[in-house]
Formats: structure tokens, C-alpha cells, sequence
């Protein structure tokens, strides 16, 4: 007999099923391909590479890689060709089971740059299992009394292919009494079964043996039997009936151990013990069945016993029946579904892949970080997953394909700011309550070569003492740059450059490591004050950056130099200074000079004079000045002194330790007759330095005369103006002293304090310029007076003595020899009867109370042409307002230039007014302006100009 399982045509809703899904995948633009189930090794999938737009040659540059997501190795690819084979035996039954679809799912991941591909293979079926039955033999008792086509429940065959495969004929071996009953394809939870077609009868046929036969539909066909053995039993007529051949429950898969399922109801129209039903499952149910369920045989309750699982398995089917206790005992049957309802109870699974870690800090934007799949067990709303991720970070989550995400780089990165981020990545369902499960992601930033080395300033000054040995460490520059590893890794350079003739790795150097400054050689603050330069700092990066500091480094004066004594214009012998005294002279007159310098600066180069003690006896009629070196007499020289007088004068700096030197001087004593000789002798030893020193200051008074003629007719012209635009005022102002400077080069500057008015005429007050220029050789004789009364003594005819606290500042060291020159003709002229006066010039002063003071400007040098002049506090005669010193010496030049004030219609020797070179040349000139009235007005016209010059 044969029977077929197509009741209805179930084919067309598979095709079209299968129409759909073709529909769909190729809509996602992902790779489908095809292979049968037990295909051999090598079998030919399909050409994944060139379908992927992949060329064969940057398969393995690109590091192409194939995952399989669990499957194994079941599919390879070749690198060398971009087939897809088939690597190891694919069981389809194995891989999905009962399932319609089965597909291996492939991801396909290059590098250079990152791309994933998706590629589905489908598996297909082939008949490869036959039909199976729950048991080869199968025990039936069967009354003798039931009556025509009762039915009797049978176990089909299961048949683990699908499709046609699966699709079952059952054959029942012929007989004459059973037929066999297919349920259709809609009645599927209806069983097979047995159909009596004949009454039985016990006597004649106590058993049956009949052969069950299940065929499937696929090619070749594979079939499985099953032996019936059909008993025959004695009459017990009437057997257990159930209220319904089939119940449906359902019950959610979180239910509690012990929940009633359901309570299934039969009955039996017998009395006594053959209505009697004891209820159980059905000898064949599967073993799935008895671990989860139990049944009361007394009440035919079932409850739940095992933990159901929505994702283990969606539904069980439960084979019921109920047995009487009559002989021969009949049996009811029924069938119990249950239906596992999907709770959510399953958190999303999260699989992170990381592919580029650490993460360059110029990275570019939307860089692939790492590769996430998320899956979800559960069904429908609660296995539906979407992905997030904390905290704020430079970085995004792209779906890529389905449950599959990109991490990417989405803002630029900074490794200075934050060298790492601890991502968290957080999946959570759609179910209610919704589950979600995390994942850390630690991404590390590389660091890339863009900080150069900062140092903390831009300049440091540095003090180093003069003399210091070899190699002594002076500074450490110190820069920091915010890199990392060897883009941190910072080397110190010098910048070179030439220091005068020398280059300035021969003065320091700097040690590339530690940044250390050495100075490589003694440093003389004489020859080198400041030593300016740069350090470079450079990193170990590619490119590497850098930058410069400056250092500037001050030269600290020490006293490592001792006075050096000037060669003096009489030698004597053994190097001695030998000076000419007259025997008439008085007390306080200069004799002679000892000068000395000092290349040192500050209180190291501070001069001071003192006679040695075995010299400085109460007899010898000399002392030497404490800061001037001038040698002058303390009394009146008398008879009983010795006519020549060996002074040692003892030079000392203001160092610590003070270094000294030792001049010796020698002064003869001569009478009047003898001082033509000695002052010819004088001139002829004095034409070394002193005729290289008068021939500049003749230049020097030809250039100041030059310029200042053309200003002095500038400002006549300007006074003729003035006063004929102003005739009604009938006499000028009395105006304000000048002041007159000079500088080392020559030029000459005035100012006032207020305007004053020049004018022509008479006038109440005439300010006269005096200069006078005393001889370079001072002999004993050279006495001679200037013919007026000089404004520099005081009403008791003494002179003014300069002031003891007189002080010098170190930047008129450099000044030092062009001022010796000018101590050397710093005699001023009293008036008649009036002593010479000697006046402190920038290198000397005394020590005695009452004095006067010449100082430049605070930092001025020697050259300056702005100079200021103060009495001491014990001078009666003070400056008022509108006043100058009556004296003063003109800087580099040995002119001094008196200034005096006399009254209205006094007579003024026209010879005396400005005055330039030696004596002798002074008194030619005067000798002349007396005899030649022409000459004289034209000297004066001269002598104006200087003044207005000045």
C-alpha cells in the first residue's frame, strides 16, 4: 500500500519563500554563493576575490583575511588564484538542523586601507538521511471487539533533510484488516495511524505481524521500516476518550519549576476497573520531553519540571494517552503542544576585533579603530540591538552591515591633552526590560614629532668671575618638550658665530645631554665684558623641531691687575721721575705728578697715593695728594733742605686684596739762575708723547675754530635781527652765564637755563669766555698771572681746594690716559697776587674739606659732553641761581676756560678773551693785539664766535 505525505501542494509557498529570499540578498549588495552539503575538499565555491573588485596581486599586501564567525575552517580561499573552496566536509544537519535556511556567514577583511566585505554561502541539501523511526518494533493491543474504522495512533518517521527530501511515502505491508491513515500537510499534528478495516477476531488471529515502510522524495530515495506487532485482546469494549485529540498551551520560557501546563480530561463509558484510567505519556515520547514534563497518572495534570528555553528549543509536543484497568486494558490518546513564548532574557553579546592600535595622533578622520558584532539569542523585539558609545570621546560608531559596527576616528586627536581614551561600548535590546551589555575599548594615541622643545624663557643672564678655570660648569638650559619617547628626546647645541677674531665654541660649550654650560678657557673681563650667544635645543623626531634661548653672560670684574705707572717727562736714573723745584716757592704749590692706571674697573681700578714711611718724614717739606698722585710742598723751602729729595710713592688700588705699585720721584732744588737751563733741558726731554699731544690739540683747535664760524654768523645775524625788530627797549637783560662743554673729539655745545637776549651796544653786564692754555714743560719760573682778578678765589685770596668726597664711576675707565693728559695742563690761573690752583680733573681729587667737584652724567664716559660742576659744603662762595664756576677744565684738551662776569663799562683786555696752545704762543699773541688795533678787533670777532660756538 502506498501512501504519500502531499496532501496538499506545499511546493509553490517553498518556491516562493526561496524566490524572496534570492530577492533580498541581492538588494543587501553582499556575495552570495552556493555549495552542496559533503562536498569534496576543493570543491569550487566561487572567484570571492575578483567578485569583491579585489586584484590577485594585493591579496596578501593587503593582508587579506577570512572569517568564518565559528564555523571552523569548513571554506578557504586561495591567495594565489581568489577561489573560494571548499576546505573540510560541510554537514548541513550538523550546521543548521530542521532549519529551512542554512548559510555560512563570511566576513572578508583587507587592510590598506581597512574594508570588510560580507559574503553568505548557502548550503544545500542533499538526501543523505534516510527516514528514521522512533523504534524498529512497535507493540500494539488491540480488543477484539472494536468495531469497524477505529483508529490506532502510529510514530511516523523523521527525516533529518529538508525539501523534497523530507517529504515521507508510507507503505503498509498488504493485509486484510488495517489499512494505513497519512494525515494531510495542514493537519500535521495529527499522527499517523492504523485504520481497522475488518473485525477482528481473537481465535482466528490472536497477533499480526504487519512491515511499515517510509520512503523519502529525494534522489536516489533512502526509506525506513518499521515492524508492527498487533496483538489481539480479549473484549473490553469501550476505551478512554479524550475531550479533544489535540491541546495547544503556551508558556513563556522563564516559567517556574512546577507550573501546572495543563490537565487534560478522558473518559470511559465502562464501570468497575475497566473505567478505571490511569494517564502517561506514550511509551514513544522523546527523552526532551520527560526531562521538562511530568504527568499525574491518577489526575493526568502536567507540570513543568526542567527550565524551557525559547532559544533551545520553540515548542514540544507531548504524546498523552489514558489506559484503562480492564482485560484486556484500552487505551485514549491525545496530543499536548506547548509553545515556548521568547522572553528577554538573553543580553546582547558584544565581539570586539581592535585592527589599528595605537592610533597616530594625525590620524585622519574616519580611521577604522576596531571591528564590533553584537548578537542577540532572543526573538523579535528583544534580540533587535542597537549600540552606543561613552564617554565623549573624538570617536563614532558606524553600522557597517546588520548587527555590525566601525569604530572610527571622528574629531582630531592631541596625545599632549589625552594620551589614551577607555571607550565603552554599550549594546542594549529592544526587550521589556531591555538587557544591554558592555565592552572597553582602550585606545592608545601614538605620539607623532609636533612640539618643538620649549625653554621656560626666552633669555637668561648670567654672572661669571673673570679667571675662571677651565671648564668650570657656569649655567644649565633646561627645555621641555611635550612629546613623548624620541620625539621628546631633546640635544643641546651652541649657535655658532665668531666672537671678534675667535669662534665661540673656543670660549664655552655645552654639554648636548644635560644642556650644561661650560666655559671652556679663562675669561678676562679686561678683554671680554659681555659674551652673548644661543643654545639650541633640538628633539630626536622626524623632522625634528627645535628652538633657540640667549644666553648673555656677564664678565665679573676681579682685581688681577696692578696699577701700571705712566712714563714721566723727566727720566732720571734707574727709570725715576726727576722733577725741578725753585727754592722760592711757597707752600701748596704742585711740583709734580705721579699718574698710574689701572686696567682693572669699579673700586679694582680706584687709585689712591701715598708716600712710603721711610720717606714721609717730618722734614721732608713735600706730600703727595690721597687721589690726585700730585706731588706738592707742605711749607716754604729753606736752606737746610737737601737739594735733591728721593720720594717713593707707593700707588694702591681698592681691591680685595689691594695691589699696589711704587713710583720714585726726584726732585732737585735749583735757585733762579739755574731754572732757564732746567727748563730747557725740560723741553728737550719732553718731545716724546707731549708733541704727538700738542700736535692734536692744534688740529683739534683748527676744527673747533672752523665750525664755529660758521655759527657764530649764523648767530650774528640773528642778533642784528632781533634787535631792530625790538628798538624801544633800550638795554638788554641780564642774562644768565654760559655754559661751555667739550668732548674728547672736539665738539663744543653750550646751554642756559633761560633765553637771554644778545644785543649790540652798552650794556649793564657783559659775560666774558676766558680760556687759557698753560705751557706743556711747568718749569719753577713759569709764574706768570693772567692780568685779572680770577672769579675762582674767594674775598681771603686762598685758593678753593676740591672736594673730598669726589668719586669717579667705572665707566670713565676707558678714559683713563686722555684724562692724564689733562690733569697734566689742569693749572688754572688765580689773579694777581693769587696762587696757582690745581682742580680736580676725572681721574684725581683731594682730600681736603673745602673743594669743588667735576662729575659726568650717571653712565657717561669720558667722551660725554654734558658736565656739571659742584662746590663741597665748606665753600663759602656757592653758585646761586643763574651762576657757573668761575673755572673749569674743557675734557681731552688742555684748555681750561674761565668764566667771569664784569661789570658795565669795564675795560677788557681784548687778549685774554679765548686763548688756545702753549704759553709762549699766549703771550705773542697779546704782544701783537697791542700793537695792531686791526688784528686786535679781528681776534675779538674771532674769540665771539668761540663763545656763541660754545
Amino acid at each position: 500500500m502506498l501512501y504519500s505525505s502531499r496532501g496538499d501542494p506545499e511546493g509553490k509557498p517553498l518556491l516562493l519563500s526561496l524566490l524572496i529570499l534570492a530577492m533580498w540578498m541581492v538588494g543587501s549588495g553582499q556575495l552570495h554563493y552556493s555549495v552542496r552539503e559533503e562536498a569534496k575538499h576543493g570543491t569550487f565555491v566561487g572567484r570571492i576575490a575578483q567578485d569583491l573588485g579585489l586584484e590577485l596581486a594585493e591579496l596578501v599586501p593587503r593582508l587579506f583575511q577570512l572569517d568564518s564567525k565559528g564555523r571552523g575552517d569548513l571554506l578557504e580561499v586561495n591567495l594565489q588564484n581568489g577561489v573560494l573552496f571548499v576546505n573540510s566536509r560541510i554537514d548541513r544537519e550538523k550546521l543548521c538542523g530542521r532549519s529551512a535556511e542554512c548559510s555560512i556567514h563570511l566576513e572578508v577583511i583587507v587592510d590598506k586601507p581597512l574594508q570588510v566585505f560580507h559574503v553568505d554561502v548557502e548550503v544545500k541539501d542533499i538526501n543523505d538521511n534516510p527516514p528514521v523511526f522512533p523504534a524498529t518494533q512497535k507493540n500494539l493491543f488491540i480488543a477484539e471487539s472494536r468495531p469497524l474504522d477505529s483508529r490506532f495512533p502510529l510514530e511516523g518517521a523523521s527525516d533529518a533533510d529538508i525539501g523534497e527530501n523530507a517529504l515521507l511515502i508510507y507503505r503498509l505491508s498488504p493485509n486484510e484488516y488495517f489499512s494505513l491513515d497519512v494525515p494531510t500537510s495542514n493537519q500535521q499534528v495529527k499522527p499517523l495511524g492504523l485504520v481497522l478495516r475488518k473485525l477482528l477476531d481473537r481465535e482466528e488471529t490472536p497477533e499480526l505481524h504487519l512491515l511499515l515502510t517510509a520512503t523519502d522524495g529525494g534522489k536516489p530515495e533512502l526509506t525506513g521500516t518499521v515492524q508492527l506487532l498487533i496483538t489481539v485482546l480479549d473484549i473490553n469494549d469501550n476505551a478512554p476518550v479524550f475531550d479533544r485529540t489535540l491541546y495547544t498551551v503556551k508558556l513563556p520560557e522563564n516559567v517556574s519549576i512546577g507550573t501546572l501546563v495543563i490537565h487534560p480530561n478522558a473518559s470511559d463509558l465502562d464501570e468497575g476497573l475497566n473505567g478505571d484510567i490511569i494517564y502517561s505519556f506514550s511509551s514513544d515520547v522523546s527523552p526532551d520531553v520527560k526531562s521538562k514534563f511530568h504527568m499525574d497518572p491518577i489526575s493526568g495534570a502536567i507540570t513543568v519540571i526542567g527550565h524551557m528555553d525559547f532559544e533551545e528549543s520553540r515548542a514540544h509536543k507531548i504524546p498523552v494517552e489514558a489506559v484503562d484497568k480492564g482485560f484486556p486494558p484500552l487505551a485514549g490518546h491525545c496530543t499536548v503542544l506547548v509553545e515556548v513564548v521568547d522572553v528577554n532574557d538573553n543580553a546582547p553579546q558584544l565581539t570586539i576585533k581592535t585592527l589599528s592600535l595605537p592610533v597616530k595622533e594625525d590620524a585622519q578622520l574616519g580611521t577604522v579603530i576596531a571591528l564590533i558584532s553584537v548578537t542577540d539569542l532572543d526573538a523579535d523585539a528583544n534580540g533587535q540591538v542597537t549600540c552606543s558609545l561613552k564617554p565623549h570621546v573624538p570617536f563614532k560608531l558606524v553600522s557597517t552591515y546588520r548587527n555590525y559596527y566601525s569604530l572610527v576616528l571622528d574629531s582630531a586627536l592631541d596625545r599632549e591633552s589625552v594620551s589614551a581614551y577607555e571607550l565603552v561600548v554599550t549594546a542594549r535590546d529592544g526587550g521589556s526590560p531591555s538587557l544591554w551589555a558592555t565592552a572597553r575599548v582602550s585606545v592608545e594615541v601614538a605620539d607623532v614629532n609636533d612640539n618643538a622643545p620649549a625653554f621656560a624663557q626666552p633669555e637668561y643672564t648670567v654672572f661669571v668671575k673673570e679667571n675662571n678655570p677651565p671648564g668650570c660648569h657656569i649655567f644649565t638650559v633646561s627645555a621641555r618638550d611635550a612629546d613623548a619617547q624620541d620625539n621628546a628626546l631633546v640635544s643641546y647645541s651652541l649657535v655658532e658665530r665668531r666672537v671678534g677674531e675667535r669662534a665661540l665654541s673656543s670660549y664655552v660649550s655645552v654639554h648636548a645631554e644635560s644642556g650644561k654650560v661650560y666655559a671652556l678657557q679663562p675669561l678676562d673681563h679686561e678683554e671680554l665684558e659681555l659674551l652673548q650667544f644661543q643654545v639650541s635645543a633640538r628633539d630626536a623626531g622626524v623632522p625634528p623641531l627645535g628652538s633657540n634661548v640667549t644666553l648673555q653672560v656677564f664678565v665679573l670684574d676681579e682685581n688681577d691687575n696692578a696699577p701700571a705707572l705712566l712714563a714721566p717727562r723727566m727720566r732720571g736714573t734707574n727709570g725715576a721721575a726727576s722733577e725741578l723745584v725753585l727754592r722760592s716757592v711757597g707752600a701748596g704749590v704742585v711740583v709734580g705728578k705721579v699718574r698710574a692706571v689701572d686696567a682693572d674697573s669699579g673700586y679694582n681700578a680706584w687709585l689712591s697715593y701715598e708716600l712710603q714711611p721711610e720717606t714721609a718724614s717730618a722734614r721732608i717739606p713735600f706730600r703727595v695728594g690721597l687721589y690726585t698722585g700730585e706731588i706738592s710742598t707742605t711749607r716754604a723751602l729753606d736752606e737746610t733742605d737737601a737739594p735733591r729729595q728721593r720720594l717713593l710713592v707707593l700707588v694702591k688700588d681698592h681691591g680685595e686684596p689691594a695691589l699696589t705699585a711704587t713710583a720714585t720721584v726726584l726732585v732737585s732744588l735749583v735757585e733762579s739762575g739755574q731754572a732757564p737751563k732746567a727748563s730747557s733741558r725740560a723741553s728737550m726731554g719732553a718731545t716724546g708723547p707731549e708733541v704727538t699731544l700738542v700736535d692734536v690739540n692744534v688740529y683739534l683747535i683748527i676744527a673747533i675754530c672752523a665750525v664755529s664760524s660758521l655759527l657764530v654768523l649764523t648767530l650774528l645775524l640773528y642778533t642784528a635781527l632781533r634787535c631792530s625788530a625790538m628798538p624801544t627797549e633800550g638795554e638788554c637783560p641780564p642774562g644768565k652765564p654760559t655754559l661751555v662743554c667739550s668732548s674728547a673729539v672736539g665738539s663744543w655745545s653750550y646751554s642756559q637755563q633761560r633765553r637771554q637776549r644778545v644785543c649790540s651796544g652798552e650794556g649793564p653786564q657783559k659775560t666774558d669766555l676766558m680760556a687759557f692754555s698753560p705751557g706743556l714743560s711747568p718749569c719753577a719760573g713759569s709764574t706768570e698771572r693772567t692780568g685779572e682778578p680770577s672769579a675762582s678765589s674767594d674775598s681771603s685770596g686762598k685758593p678753593r681746594q676740591p672736594n673730598p668726597d669726589w668719586r669717579y664711576s667705572a665707566s670713565l675707565r676707558a678714559g683713563m690716559h686722555s684724562s692724564v693728559h689733562l690733569e697734566e695742563a689742569g693749572i688754572l690761573r688765580a689773579g694777581p697776587g693769587g696762587p696757582d690752583q690745581q682742580w680736580p680733573t676725572v681721574s684725581s681729587a683731594t682730600p681736603e674739606p673745602e673743594a669743588g667737584e667735576v662729575s659726568p652724567p650717571v653712565g657717561a664716559g669720558v667722551n660725554s659732553n654734558s658736565w656739571t660742576f659742584k662746590y663741597g659744603p665748606g665753600n663759602p662762595k656757592q653758585s646761586g641761581p643763574g651762576e657757573l664756576p668761575d673755572k673749569f677744565i674743557i675734557p681731552g684738551s688742555p684748555a681750561i676756560i674761565s668764566i667771569r662776569q664784569e661789570p658795565t663799562n669795564s675795560q677788557i683786555d681784548k687778549s685774554d678773551f679765548i686763548t688756545f696752545g702753549k704759553k709762549e704762543e699766549t703771550k705773542k699773541k697779546k704782544k701783537k693785539k697791542k700793537g695792531n688795533k686791526t688784528q686786535e678787533k679781528k681776534e675779538k670777532g674771532n674769540s665771539t664766535t668761540d663763545n656763541s660756538d660754545q
